[in-house]
C-alpha cells in the first residue's frame, strides 16, 4: 500500500529561458560541441515543464537570457535561498561567472536579502534544503564545483547547520544530479556518485530514501523538482518514476532531450525560491 501525501503550500520558482542557449564548450562530461543543439526545441521543451510547474498550482518568476551566456538557461546555478535569505554563487568556470550577477538583480529588485559569496560555489547546484530535518538541515555536495569553505560560508550565511558530501564521480558533477529533495523529511539519491563515507552519513540521516540505480541517475532522473506530493523529472527515468509512485509520490514526466546536452534537466532548470515566512 502506498503513502497518500499531502502537498505543502504552492511553490515560487525561477526559470530562465534557452534563447541563447548553445553547447559551445565543455566545462562537464555531458557536453560535447560538436553535438548539435535544436534550439526551437529546447525552447518548446523548456516551456513545457514551466507550463507543468504552472499547472501545478506554482509561481515561476522568469528570469531574462542575456546574450553570451548559453548556461544560463541552468537557472538553479545562480544563487541559494532559505528563509528570505540568498547566498549568491561564484562560478568556478569563466564562462558562467557572469551570470551570478544577474540573479544578483532579480533579487534585490524583490528586496531580499542578498550575500554576495566569497568562496566557489554554484547555488542549488551543489545545495539542498531539507526543512524538516534538524529544524532545516542543508547537503551540500563538493569535489567537482563547490569549495568546501563554501559550505561553511553558507552555513554562516543562511544560520543552517551545512552537511558536507564528496561527489567522486564526474558525470555527476553537481550535487542536483546525484540527490534530490523529496518532500520536508525525504530524499532520493544515487549512492554510487558519492564517497564512502557520504554514502553513510546519507544512510544515516536518512534510512527511508528512495534509492536510483545506475540506469535512472544516468538519465537525470534525479535532476527533480518536487512539491512534496508532485515530481517533475525526467522522462527517461522511467524506474525511479516507479519507485517513487510506490513511495507515494505522483511522478510527473517532462523530455529535456535538447537541454540534457548541456548536463542539466529538471532541476538543474528551476531555482526554488524560499521566501522569508510570514510574520505572525
Amino acid at each position: 500500500m502506498t503513502e497518500q501525501r499531502t502537498p505543502p503550500m504552492t511553490r515560487e520558482y525561477l526559470m530562465c529561458p534557452p534563447q541563447h542557449f548553445a553547447v559551445e564548450y565543455a566545462i562537464n562530461p555531458w557536453m560535447d560541441p560538436a553535438v548539435e543543439v535544436d534550439r526551437e526545441l529546447a525552447g518548446k521543451q523548456w516551456e513545457l515543464l514551466r507550463v507543468t510547474l504552472t499547472d501545478l498550482g506554482h509561481t515561476v518568476h522568469v528570469l531574462p537570457a542575456r546574450v553570451g551566456l548559453p548556461d544560463m538557461v541552468y537557472a538553479a546555478n545562480g544563487a541559494f535561498s532559505v528563509d528570505g535569505t540568498v547566498y549568491g554563487a561564484r562560478f568556478r568556470h569563466p564562462q558562467r561567472r557572469s551570470e551570478a550577477a544577474a540573479h544578483h538583480r532579480f533579487y534585490l529588485d524583490r528586496g531580499w536579502t542578498y550575500i554576495p559569496a566569497s568562496e566557489t560555489n554554484e547555488g542549488e547546484g551543489d545545495f539542498a534544503y531539507v526543512p524538516g530535518v534538524a529544524g532545516g538541515v542543508i547537503l551540500a555536495g563538493y569535489g567537482f564545483r563547490t569549495d568546501p569553505a563554501a559550505h561553511a560560508e553558507a552555513q554562516e550565511v543562511l544560520g543552517r547547520p551545512v552537511v558536507s558530501l564528496r561527489l567522486v564521480d564526474p558525470r555527476f558533477y553537481h550535487l542536483d544530479t546525484a540527490l534530490a529533495v523529496l518532500d520536508e523529511h525525504r530524499i532520493a539519491y544515487f549512492p554510487g556518485a558519492f564517497s564512502t563515507a557520504a554514502q553513510r552519513v546519507l544512510a544515516q540521516l536518512f534510512p527511508d530514501a528512495v534509492l536510483a540505480d545506475d540506469a535512472d541517475a544516468l538519465a537525470f532522473g534525479l535532476n527533480l523538482v518536487s512539491d512534496g506530493r508532485h515530481v517533475v523529472l525526467n522522462s527517461a527515468a522511467t524506474g525511479l518514476a516507479q519507485r517513487l509512485a510506490a513511495a507515494g509520490y505522483r511522478p510527473v514526466a517532462v523530455e529535456l532531450t535538447e537541454l540534457r546536452k548541456g548536463g542539466g534537466s529538471v532541476k538543474c532548470c528551476v531555482a526554488e525560491l524560499r521566501p522569508a515566512p510570514p510574520q505572525t
